[in-house]
């Protein structure tokens, strides 16, 4: 019984994670260059192979942590790749995960002690393997998940102005929203905490911050409040 499987092929799993950041209006994804053959010294998402002790979920969270210092974040898996000859190297399964993160708590230690580069969706790489047809699903998957859950605050800083998020939901969907429309949306999810204080730098008079309200949410869902935007 124990050698039931010794004749099967021993097929390679690797985790595959694409990071998303928010930046100056602008939906990025997160970069590095690899370090080894094949295709070395070309952009690629960060990833990593499944070892005998772990799940996919730990898997995926030992890579980000490994490559880029990045823990507790929001990440999903949301597809597997299994072409034949996806990897020249050796026959290997990529499971893909997305994760988001707000850049400007992270940049400048991803970029200067992991060298790795954020570039924006539309102005990205050629990317190895399959990584390019990775990015399109998983900004896809990113699209629908932002309509039906509030993951989208993950991207931002604790506090924003309603402008922020609304470009944040227009770089996400690629497309421009009616901002009285898109205000009145929002305000109608009551999930947000509209703050005394305002960012003088959008304005003279100023914009009021706000931040997710995520205990009312998570009250309103359990009373069976569905987030649709």
């Amino acid at each position: 019984m124990l050698n039931s499987y010794s004749k099967e092929d021993k097929i390679v799993v690797a985790v595959d994670c694409l990071i998303f950041g928010f930046d100056n209006d602008e939906l990025k994804v997160l970069l590095i260059k690899r370090d080894f053959e094949p295709e070395k010294g070309k952009w690629s998402l960060i990833g990593g192979f499944l070892q005998q002790d772990e799940s996919l979920d730990l898997a995926a969270n030992r890579v980000l942590k490994t490559m880029t210092g990045l823990d507790h974040i929001y990440m999903e898996q949301f597809y597997a790749y299994s072409e034949v000859d996806r990897d020249p190297a050796q026959r290997t399964i990529s499971v893909a995960y997305y994760a988001l993160i707000n850049i400007s708590d992270h940049n400048e230690e991803l970029t200067e002690q992991y060298s790795a580069q954020w570039f924006s969706i539309t102005n990205k790489p050629k990317l190895i393997f399959d990584h390019d047809e990775m990015v399109h699903h998983g900004i896809r998957r990113l699209r629908y998940r932002t309509s039906t859950k509030p993951i989208g605050f993950e991207l931002l800083p604790e506090k924003f102005t309603m402008k922020q998020l609304q470009k944040l939901y227009e770089s996400i969907l690629d497309e421009k929203l009616d901002k009285r429309n898109f205000i009145s949306k929002i305000n109608s999810l009551d999930i947000l905490i509209k703050l005394d204080e305002k960012d003088m730098n959008s304005s003279r008079k100023g914009s009021f911050l706000y931040k997710f309200d995520e205990d009312k949410y998570n009250k309103k869902t359990d009373q069976g409040f569905v987030f649709k935007l």
